[in-house]
């Protein structure tokens, strides 16, 4: 998912796609990504975790092998949205929702943080690598004579049949993983109070703030925006994503280790809002290695509130109610997520290079503010003896 994030941009700019159209179907991804979000959130725990898991895996591989095999943007839309293809550079889809509320089932609270941290250094270390894959498309193209427009379609087809092959992995989970016999209404769908509605509700709108900004960051655009503000090239990409995701695997372990300190509220919000603020001053940046370096800066920062956020959602609500809650905020990411791209490839063609970059910075310096002031009396279990920062 990282590989694509670098390189889907680039390549359908090179199908002659104008930012407005690479934003709609980057957009498009995003919004079938949330859709099938929202059926794990209702659906998941009654169909069965590892079944829904191993689907979802071979739909997502699918669409990325299909968004190689045409140029039109309409086909590209829907294959982007079928497909839930992932523009975005990070796994934050319907698989990585119900992988969140299967963890903390099979940890104490104490160790439910960390457990998240863990999973989340692993997803990005895949992250990584997949960053510094971004430089296959032109050792393709080196090695066989090929365009590089034919090389990236050989590398998005090689994206599919990885993500097919891994999805299989989740059959062999075991069964501790699965709900049994969920207590669900007469839709089948799992029966949620009153009141961890409310709570999941307000979390979600706040998180959708969150990931609206977060849109506007998407990979692809910040790639596209140093591709074309510094003439950055494809592999100098690759190396500054994979720094990018190298300190991402780092920011979680150090964020369950402050968050142990300090509280996964006080941990989310204090080092996210200077992840903004860093990102903001990128476009003011006279050089690359400079704009770089601020790139760099805010990467060892914005993942912080990743395995803290997730963790502090599946702490507040019932266990029972862990996949709906999980399903639920993760979908408003992900419409907002989808919300992003679609306006950001327009304000970078329409109003300035950089204003992606302003506008989700704003953004999620808003986010943070509404959040802390909302949830700042709302501890989880382990925290009870933890006083919030005022």
């Amino acid at each position: 998912m990282s590989l694509v994030g670098v390189i889907i941009a680039i390549d359908l700019a090179g199908k002659g796609l104008t930012p407005v159209g690479i934003g709609l179907v980057i957009g498009a991804g995003v919004a079938g990504s949330a859709a099938g979000t929202v059926l794990v959130g209702l659906w998941a725990d009654s169909w069965g975790r590892r079944r829904t898991l191993v689907g979802f895996g071979i739909l997502a591989g699918v669409g990325y092998a299909a968004l190689a095999a045409t140029s039109s943007l309409a086909a590209l839309a829907i294959v982007s949205f079928f497909g839930m293809v992932n523009g975005m550079g990070r796994d934050r889809g319907a698989a990585s929702a119900l992988d969140q509320a299967i963890l903390p089932t099979i940890v104490t609270d104490n160790r439910r943080t960390w457990a998240l941290a863990w999973y989340n250094a692993t997803i990005d270390t895949g992250h990584a690598v997949g960053a510094l894959g971004a430089i296959i498309p032109m050792l393709v193209a080196t090695t066989f004579a090929l365009t590089m427009q034919r090389a990236h379609e050989l590398t998005l087809l090689l994206c599919g049949a990885v993500v097919i092959v891994a999805s299989l992995a989740y059959a062999g989970l075991s069964g501790d993983t699965e709900v049994r016999s969920p207590v669900t209404d007469a839709r089948h769908r799992p029966h949620i109070d009153a009141n961890t509605r409310r709570t999941v509700r307000k979390i979600a709108l706040l998180f959708g703030v969150d990931s609206v900004g977060g849109g506007f960051l998407s990979s692809s655009l910040v790639a596209y925006w140093f591709f074309e503000r510094y003439g950055t090239s494809e592999v100098q990409l690759a190396m500054l994503f994979f720094g990018a995701r190298t300190l991402n695997v780092l920011s979680h372990i150090a964020a369950a280790w402050l968050a142990r300190r300090i509280g996964l509220l006080n941990t989310m919000v204090f080092t996210h809002l200077p992840s903004s603020v860093l990102l903001m001053l990128a476009p003011t940046a006279s050089s690359a290695p400079l704009a770089a370096a601020l790139f760099l800066a805010r990467e060892a920062l914005v993942e912080m509130d990743v395995p803290t956020r997730q963790s502090y959602v599946m702490a507040v609500v019932p266990a029972s109610a862990r996949t709906y809650a999980s399903g639920m905020t993760n979908v408003t990411r992900n419409i907002g997520w989808a919300v992003g791209p679609l306006l950001g490839g327009p304000a970078m063609q329409q109003i300035a290079l950089a204003a992606p970059l302003l506008i989700g910075g704003t953004l999620k310096i808003a986010y943070d503010l509404a959040l802390y002031r909302s949830f700042r009396h709302l501890r989880p279990p382990e925290e009870s003896s933890v006083v919030a920062l005022t």
